[in-house]
């Protein structure tokens, strides 16, 4: 078998060229991966096309190398991709899982270059897809082939895993949550699962839950100059709101696990839309909706937070007349009418954040790999989300998440990578590879 300084000397550095050529082929794509249903569905396969282009000559089916390559669609158009390259030892292994071939939504006129095609500005790689998360693609690609074209001798078995539809959850059952429901994946829990979507270049051992919610604010409409017949519902949500929050940052207060993991933040639960049907500046309206969404730390659990906010609303409907008000005519209760403001709380899909195991193998030889390549490791935590990666770990897998792209640019207007990041990567993923054979 090869030793770990053998697999560095026998696979080597990132081929700029070859790793640019396939870059570029993607990016070419990303218009057509844009993730926003219904308007926008992404066809992953134009992706996997190049993916295949590039592995297919050294696999099994063309009979022209040792990787074994499975694509699998659940949707027309719509594919994943699983590469194996084989190891000698029985149920060890390790893979490189996450990378998705589908982007968000980019506007040409809000850019300073076209977002569609790529374009390099000395070390920048500039496109949508770059950070997030073609530029992955492009690059644990290179890594599988070129494992298939210098066969190195390896005890662990290793795969790579392209997904569909990671950007948005409107549909379901097209990437890897139906992968892992079909038991495709079921064999990468005997080892690390290293989760490549985020940036930055160190380990993130945290990310938060999301949960998205609505409140909908009923008032009585009635003209501005008669305040004292109306029922404001833009006071009352406001009003009902920081209580609603109040209560929220008393009963989820910073974790002491938040400063183990290094979040940033801690739970948080806040506003970020308002809107109101429309009328006069001389109308109070009769209702308005306030969206936000909360964050939430992994240590605590989505559905019990989901719980709480509504036992806050409907304790806030029972007692409606003890709303903090605004001045002498600000009421919520019109008696002689029999009308009271009402409050209704409603949620989107909400998913789990994920705190990764700190005494994992393979989060060991994450940070021994970063170091070595980076030159210092320092990793952390973010009440961003990932989705789908919790789901993984309920399940059983080890799931380690990193990634070379820049934070920054992540989603972003003007987005780019650099190759320089881009080549650590590779080695740190070559030095992942080598730590495991020992």
């Amino acid at each position: 078998m090869a030793s770990s300084t053998d697999v560095k000397k026998i696979v080597g550095d990132l081929d700029k060229e070859s790793f640019v050529s396939l870059l570029s082929k993607l990016i070419g794509e990303s218009k057509y991966l844009q993730n926003n249903p219904p308007e926008l569905i992404p066809q992953e396969d134009l992706a996997v096309k190049h993916v295949l282009d590039s592995l297919l000559p050294h696999s099994t089916t063309t009979g022209g190398g040792l990787l074994v390559i499975k694509h699998v669609t659940y949707f027309p158009g719509r594919g994943n991709v699983i590469v194996e390259y084989p190891g000698t030892v029985p149920g060890k292994i390790l893979s490189f899982v996450g990378c998705h071939m589908d982007v968000v939504t980019a506007n040409p006129n809000d850019w300073e270059f076209d977002p569609f095609s790529l374009s390099i500005d000395g070390d920048k790689l500039r496109g949508r897809g770059t950070t997030d998360c073609l530029g992955h693609v492009a690059l644990v690609t290179e890594l599988m082939r070129r494992l298939a074209e210098t066969k190195p001798k390896l005890k662990s078995t290793v795969v790579a895993v392209f997904i569909a539809n990671e950007e948005n959850s409107a549909i379901s059952g097209v990437g890897v949550d139906a992968l892992v429901k079909d038991g495709l994946l079921s064999r990468l829990k005997d080892g690390p699962l290293f989760w490549i979507d985020t940036a930055d270049k160190q380990p993130c051992i945290g990310t938060g839950g999301m949960i998205p919610w609505k409140l909908h604010v009923t008032g009585k409409l009635f003209h501005s100059g008669l305040a004292h017949k109306a029922i404001n519902p833009l006071e009352l949500a406001m009003e009902a709101l920081k209580e609603i929050q109040l209560r929220f940052y008393r009963d989820f207060p910073p974790h002491p696990k938040e400063e183990v993991y290094g979040f940033a933040t801690p739970s948080t639960m806040k506003p970020t839309q308002w809107s109101y049907p429309g009328g006069g500046i001389n109308q109070i309206p009769a209702e308005c909706t306030i969206s936000g969404d909360v964050r939430l730390t992994p240590f605590y659990n989505v559905k019990d937070v989901m719980k709480k906010l509504q036992e806050y609303v409907d304790d806030i409907n029972e007692n409606i007349g003890n709303v903090e008000s605004r001045g002498p005519v600000s009421k919520y209760i019109l008696p002689d009418e029999n009308l009271r403001g009402s409050l209704t709380l409603s949620f989107d899909e909400a998913m789990s954040g994920v705190a990764c195991d700190l005494n994992s193998r393979g989060f060991h030889v994450l940070c021994k790999a970063t170091e070595e390549v980076v030159g210092h490791v320092k990793p952390y935590s973010i009440t961003g989300s990932l989705p789908l990666i919790r789901e993984l770990q309920d399940e059983g897998f080890d799931v380690q998440t990193a990634g070379y792209g820049l934070m920054a640019t992540y989603h972003a207007k003007n987005e780019y990578c650099l190759f320089s990041d881009m080549r650590q990567g590779y080695q740190v993923f070559v030095s992942v590879i080598s730590q495991l054979e020992d």
